[in-house]
Order: structure tokens, then C-alpha cells, then sequence
């Protein structure tokens, strides 16, 4: 998680220093039944649902895009320069892999519940307020629906 954040936030400070936009947005994804599949099938099945959702995450997002692995059941998506419409459509694509994909662990079929929310930002912004608050839109407001509930970081 520590280079996932130095990465973002370098970014940031990066985009500030030659006065272009430093912007973006961060996107939580959070795992529901991560803590229930652990507990039943052992945490090599929690894990392994959680690196098969990081490739279905990583083929929704555009190049250049960051995705990290930032908690044990939560991924964290950086769209350096995204508007809303380019995080929905990618919050879209997301929900559309996990729906399609079939999960199961020794041989029982599992069931994958997940939460999205987003923060933008127009300039510099401290990565761990962009997580906190990208992780209360994804609890908030962030269960399965076909849109994905982003706020904007106030101006400084």
C-alpha cells in the first residue's frame, strides 16, 4: 500500500510543480463476503478471490491507471486525470467482470459482494484522506447498483 500511495501522491505533487491538472479520482473497492469466505474455505480461497478481482479490476481501467491491493479485503483504483463519466464507465466494466465471473472453492460456488466509491480531486490532496473518504462513499453508498457514488473533495 505504501507505494501505491507514494505513487499517487507523487502524482500529485508532480502535476502541481510543472502547473498541470494534478487531478483525478480514487475509486474503493471493497470486498462484502471476503471475511465469510475466509472464515469457511481458509484464507488461500480469500486471497485467491481477491487476485482474481484484482485482473478483472486491472482489464476494466485504462492504461496508465494505477491498482493497488490496499487492505485485505479492498482494492484502491488511481484515475490520474478521470472525469465522472470515465470512472462510472469503469466502475461499470468492474461490476460487469464480477458478475460474469464465477468464483468457487473446492468445487462449491462463491459468492462475491462488492462495494465502489469514489473521490475526485481537483489539486494537491493527501492520499489518506482520499482513501478514507473514497471507502465512506463505497459503505455509504456503494452496494450493488449499477452506478458508482463518487463525491469531490472540496477545494482547499
Amino acid at each position: 500500500m505504501r507505494s501505491f500511495s507514494s505513487t499517487v501522491e507523487h502524482f500529485i505533487d508532480r502535476r502541481k510543480h510543472v502547473a498541470t491538472n494534478a487531478g483525478g479520482i480514487v475509486i474503493a473497492v471493497i470486498v462484502d463476503t471476503l471475511d465469510d469466505i475466509g472464515r469457511r474455505y481458509g484464507p488461500q480461497w480469500a486471497d485467491t478471490v481477491m487476485q482474481s478481482l484484482a485482473l478483472i479490476v486491472q482489464s476494466s481501467v485504462r492504461r496508465g491507471d494505477l491498482v493497488a491491493r490496499l487492505a485485505t479485503n479492498e482494492l484502491g483504483i488511481f484515475l490520474p486525470g478521470a472525469t465522472l463519466e470515465n470512472a462510472r464507465d469503469i466502475g461499470t466494466r468492474i461490476r460487469t467482470g464480477v458478475s460474469a465471473a464465477t468464483f468457487s472453492a473446492d468445487g462449491a460456488a462463491l459468492s462475491v459482494a462488492i462495494r465502489l466509491g469514489g473521490i475526485s480531486f481537483d489539486g494537491p490532496a493527501d492520499f489518506n484522506q482520499l482513501r478514507q473518504l473514497a471507502d465512506q462513499m463505497a459503505f455509504e453508498r456503494g452496494d450493488e447498483s449499477d452506478d458508482i457514488p463518487i463525491s469531490a473533495l472540496p477545494a482547499a
